[in-house]
């Protein structure tokens, strides 16, 4: 027991540190790699249930697998929360941030959602009966609540720079803004790489004046700072 417990907590401690430092992003994330993710996850499964009926591994080694992969998923899912509440903290205030019942409350709901029956799931709000998959399921839900919490679906404008998703864009790294339609907005961006990219967002009509004014007024204040960075990538 001393042992399953202290490779569950390195399991957590590292898949923590892996969700903190970002190594896998949601800006990685596209229809290839998803599938990919899921088809090799689907492998690994029907392996390890293939092992499991034909008696290589025997039930209590398949619920300490079980209790690795609830272990591992908390432990992200609590780095990349942590990760993103800092990145927030670092942004400053924010400027501007589209907010309707479904886009800011509605995840909020299903977060706070998440976590409860995730402390439902541990046992501990019914005093029992705990079991190893019970405790580590309930916590990985907890993480994935907690995520779910810290994530924005819309950009947030920050007085530092644009925070979308997990990625914080500085202000000086915006190079262009254009409008695509009369409700969706353009960024082109440097990525800390040198990579230009861009992103779209919708903006109500009635916000669009202000938007437009507070990145046009962020982009000129950074003007110089933006030179010496394209200067630098050359």
């Amino acid at each position: 027991m001393i042992l399953l417990i202290s490779i569950l907590t390195a399991l957590f401690i590292l898949s923590g540190w892996f969700g903190y430092r970002q190594y896998l992003r949601l800006e990685h994330l596209n229809q290839r790699n998803v599938s990919n993710t899921l088809l090799i996850a689907m492998i690994i499964l029907t392996l390890l249930s293939a092992a499991h009926w034909i008696g290589i591994f025997t039930q209590a080694v398949a619920a300490q697998i079980t209790m690795g992969l609830y272990t591992m998923a908390t432990g992200f899912f609590l780095g990349i929360g942590i990760k993103l509440i800092v990145k927030k903290t670092r942004a400053g205030a924010i400027g501007y941030m589209h907010r309707s019942f479904w886009i800011d409350i509605a995840p909020n709901l299903i977060a706070v959602l998440l976590v409860a029956y995730g402390i439902y799931r541990t046992g501990i709000l019914t005093f029992g009966p705990f079991s190893g998959i019970g405790i580590t399921s309930g916590l990985s839900l907890i993480g994935f609540g907690f995520f779910g919490w810290t994530v924005r679906i819309v950009p947030e404008f920050r007085a530092r720079g644009i925070l979308i998703l997990d990625q914080f864009i500085e202000w000086k790294l915006v190079l262009a803004l254009e409008w695509y339609s009369e409700d969706v907005i353009t960024i082109d961006y440097m990525t800390e790489e040198g990579k230009i990219c861009e992103f779209n967002t919708s903006i109500p009509p009635e916000d669009r004046k202000l938007v437009e004014q507070l990145l046009s007024r962020r982009i000129k204040e950074h003007e110089r700072e933006r030179k010496k960075v394209l200067d630098k990538a050359g």
